[in-house]
């Protein structure tokens, strides 16, 4: 008999899961994480757009999208755990806040991302996302450049 696989579930982020969200978010991003007050806030000000995909006992990704303004909105971080990615789970995961954000009135959406994750760069561009000419240099700061990508909806 093959192995029983487990089932996935996107839903918003609640409380409980703040602790696991934090792990994850250092297991992805490791000095570049948020630190836990970050997450907390983003809990409290964007809760509903706060999406984790878990498998019942773990959460494996997350996405952070803010709240609409003037029908635009951005994504503040995606992430899926090592081991996991190239799985589809940070398309699962984009599918679904885009389709949240697109019902909420949200006729556009920007991200940044490093230009060097070309990974993210073709995940982002497969669903739409056209990105400026040139990575903005010192973005977050000297030597953190990011490519800033929009999606017309």
């Amino acid at each position: 008999m093959p192995p029983i696989r487990p089932i996935l579930r996107i839903r918003t982020v609640t409380e409980e899961d703040l602790p696991e969200l934090h792990r994850l978010d250092n297991e992805v991003f490791e000095r570049n994480a948020y630190p836990y007050f970050v997450l907390r806030q983003f809990f409290d000000a964007y809760g509903g757009h706060l999406l984790v995909i878990d498998d019942g006992a773990n959460l494996l990704g997350y996405v952070f999208a803010t709240a609409p303004d003037d029908k635009v909105s951005w994504i503040l971080s995606l992430a899926v755990r090592p081991g996991l990615q190239g799985q589809g789970l940070g398309r699962r995961l984009m599918g679904e806040i885009l389709d949240h954000v697109r019902s909420a009135g949200v006729r556009e959406v920007w991200l940044t991302v490093e230009p060097g994750n070309d990974t993210a760069v073709l995940l982002y561009r497969s669903m739409g996302f056209l990105a400026e000419d040139a990575p903005r240099e010192d973005y977050f700061g000297p030597g953190q450049h990011r490519l800033v990508m929009r999606l017309t909806l």
